[in-house]
């Protein structure tokens, strides 16, 4: 008798433990966001579906509108599903809504507390930040466009003899990149071990923080468990020796190189060392500083080129709308450069149609409200968000808002120049760009490497467009094979899975390509390693 009531006054701790925090006292002329009912204890954690969680967002928007509240087991998840409101709550209210919910598996255990993206808000996250926004921001960005050239003209090249590979290509193309620029390292074929080593970290992390991984994160009593019990422990002290080492045995080395070379040529790595007391953080911290802009930047560009390819492949007409704009700015004999990009529009517009399309984090990532708030919707209702609520922009539900983007879930290169858009913009010299676009985040937890990833996108599409001609494959009998429209990976950054598709050098192209690789990756000619 008495086992039986410890083993329900547990029980009820649980409960009361699970249910409680979600009580609180509602402002008098506001309300709690309208959302699913759900089940005792467990509230809506059994409603959501473990892959691609995005699409019952989006269904549930539909019915309890695009500000509505989530309860798993105990935690208040606020669910948002426009751009505006978005802005409204995480950019204009930011001191507010910046922080993160410090997740069991991902945030303390595999990072300890050293990876930027799931870092609290506060002191050292601003002075980690200051050393990212110094090595990315639009003005530094700009110096990298020689680097971005090169790669994406060896990319190009590569493609082009064995577009099968498509997926080791992009990959490539954005770890090298980052990987020069961090760490003065060069890539050769992108197998190298300290590129596998590091997209494995970029695929360990996108799988141990994809909601429903873990039951810990669920249930974060499960951290008072004795190692020994916890196999959920040694796997995240594991992740964790791993890719400390690499981050701190690549900050090394990017130190070294950048010593060895010219101060005008210095990298990430260098351009921290030499400042180093002016950021006020640890070594760890700037290595997993640097490092990180690897996850950030590497798989997402990656990402958005096979979207790119499949969109092309799926939409053959906006191919040749953007094979006709590259070919009447640049001509037959030149490749793109980015010298080019305020006269492509189109190519600009279909990057941005891309990221809106199929957005690479199409689930979004939540922050955590801090203080008490109160939002007032467009139909006038007072809305009561409680501290501690995470409050999540999901990407799917934002790009898909009719208002703002009519017919949605189309592909539609035009919505961003055509007049009689909502998202048009003048002058198109300028616009469209994705400064700022809500694929990237929003507010200060932002994307830091945005300008990077915006340039590399933009000069692969166009030389892409200006080199080869992309089509359905067909079968013997010359029928069709048409790759899925939705059909990608699981985790909080997608990709689609391997598709088929043809892809050839189009008509006088080749010679200019060869001329242009052999310039810069001539036979026998060794990568210089400095930035």
């Amino acid at each position: 008798m008495l086992a039986t009531l410890i083993v329900a006054a547990c029980a009820f701790a649980v409960c009361a433990y699970l249910i409680l925090p979600a009580r609180r006292q509602v402002p008098r002329g506001s309300q709690l966001p309208n959302g699913p009912p759900g089940q005792p204890v467990l509230g809506n954690l059994l409603d959501i579906p473990l892959n691609h969680s995005w699409f019952q967002f989006q269904e549930w928007s539909k019915q309890y509108g695009p500000l509505f509240r989530l309860n798993l087991a105990g935690r208040n998840q606020i669910i948002v599903s426009t751009e505006e409101i978005a802005n409204d709550l995480l950019r204009e209210k930011g001191t507010i809504y910046s922080d993160r919910e410090q997740l069991p598996m991902a945030a303390q255990l595999m990072s300890r507390n050293l990876r930027p993206l799931f870092m609290p808000y506060g002191e050292t996250w601003r002075n980690v930040r200051k050393l990212t926004h110094s090595l990315t921001n639009v003005s530094v960005a700009a110096s990298y466009e020689n680097l971005q050239e090169e790669e994406s003209i060896r990319a190009l090249r590569d493609l082009a003899r064995d577009p099968d590979n498509y997926e080791t290509w992009f990959e490539r193309y954005s770890a090298a990149l980052i990987l020069r620029l961090a760490y003065s390292k060069p890539v050769n074929t992108g197998d190298e071990p300290s590129v596998r080593k590091v997209l494995g970290v970029v695929h360990a992390v996108e799988r141990v923080a994809s909601p429903g991984a873990y039951l810990v994160d669920t249930i974060p009593a499960m951290l008072r468990l004795p190692t020994f019990l916890a196999p959920f422990k040694r796997e995240a002290a594991r992740l964790h020796t791993e890719e400390l080492g690499l981050f701190r045995d690549l900050l090394r080395e990017g130190v070294k190189n950048s010593r060895e070379g010219p101060d005008s040529e210095d990298n990430f790595c260098g351009k921290w060392f030499r400042n180093k007391e002016s950021y006020n953080i640890s070594d760890d911290q700037a290595a997993y500083a640097i490092g990180t802009l690897f996850e950030a930047g590497a798989g997402t560009t990656a990402a958005a080129m096979m979207s790119f390819i499949l969109a092309m492949v799926l939409h053959p007409d906006e191919c040749r709308k953007l094979q006709d704009e590259v070919d009447s700015v640049v001509g037959p004999d030149n490749v793109p450069s980015f010298i080019d990009m305020p006269k492509l529009p189109r190519v600009r517009a279909v990057a941005k149609e891309v990221l809106r399309w199929r957005p690479v984090t199409a689930g979004g990532l939540p922050h955590m409200l801090t203080k008490d708030d109160v939002y007032k919707m467009e139909d006038g209702r007072s809305v009561f968000l409680p501290a501690g609520s995470n409050v999540h922009p999901v990407q799917w539900s934002i790009h898909r808002e009719p208002k703002r983007y009519p017919d949605p879930d189309s592909f539609r290169p035009e919505r961003w120049l055509d007049k009689d858009w909502p998202t048009y913009r003048e002058p198109l010299s300028q616009f469209p760009n994705l400064q700022n676009f809500s694929a990237f985040g929003f507010g200060r937890r932002i994307c830091p490497g945005q300008n990077i990833a915006e340039r590399s996108l933009y000069i692969l599409i166009a030389r892409i467009a200006w080199c080869c001609d992309i089509s359905q494959r067909r079968t013997p009998s010359g029928e069709a094979i048409l790759p899925p429209s939705y059909d990608y990976t699981s985790g909080f950054n997608v990709q689609p899975k391997p598709f088929k598709f043809d892809l050839k050098l189009r008509p006088a192209r080749q010679e200019a390509l060869e001329m242009q690789y052999d310039a810069v990756w001539a036979a026998g000619k060794e990568r210089k390693s400095t930035t």
